[in-house]
């Protein structure tokens, strides 16, 4: 639980304080599902991404630092990296996706700008990535980032860095999924064109 609202209370602040600065994704399957759904501009995809990856790199770092200095404090004792344990490959699969799916189809739903509740965006985000972690965390350690799953895979290696591959494909199909579905949904009211590279409010976020 405690780990669930971590992550879904700092992401709630974030998508609020650097939302309008920069749309606040956080995370790279949700780039890629709002440049799918042509909701932000392809020439941003690559930026985006490696500032995701360095910025997870560097937290994952100073969080070694912090955690390191602690009596008994082993690799063992972990920096927050992903594992699907016992879990079979395909099944871990199947829950990554599913898992980011749902919070990229979130994402996409309440920053589309016929979303009437547009102020709360930010929050049902948060929401989002608060129980997705509470339904997940049990089967594949709910990883739904690939750049939150890159950082501390870096440092910890072993385990972690093998299974690494399923944390980066599997959210970005999850993301392309929900962009899919978001583009089918919207078709009633007009299919988006290439023109349309919009990035809503505090909005995009992302994690």
């Amino acid at each position: 639980m405690g780990i669930a609202l971590a992550f879904g209370l700092t992401l709630t602040v974030l998508a609020y304080t650097l939302g309008p600065v920069s749309g606040g994704h956080f995370n790279p399957a949700v780039t890629i599902g709002l440049v799918a759904a042509r909701r932000h501009p392809a020439r941003d995809l690559v930026p985006y991404i490696v500032s995701q990856i360095v910025g997870a790199v560097l937290a994952s770092g100073l969080l070694y630092l912090i955690a390191s200095a602690r009596p008994g404090w082993t690799f063992a004792s972990g920096l927050g990296q992903n594992s699907y344990g016992t879990l079979s490959v395909a099944s871990a699969l199947v829950a990554e996706m599913v898992l980011t799916f749902v919070l990229v189809f979130v994402v996409l739903s309440v920053t589309d700008k016929s979303y009437p509740y547009i102020a709360f965006g930010g929050l049902a985000i948060g929401v989002s990535l608060l129980a997705i972690p509470l339904a997940g965390i049990g089967f594949s350690s709910s990883g739904v980032n690939p750049a939150r799953s890159i950082g501390p895979a870096i440092f910890v290696g072993g385990t972690a860095l093998r299974q690494l591959w399923v944390f980066i494909v599997a959210p970005i199909v999850g993301g392309l999924i929900a962009a899919g579905v978001s583009i089918a949904l919207r078709l009633p009211q007009g299919a988006p064109t290439p023109s349309e590279e919009v990035t809503s409010m505090a909005s995009t976020s992302p994690a």
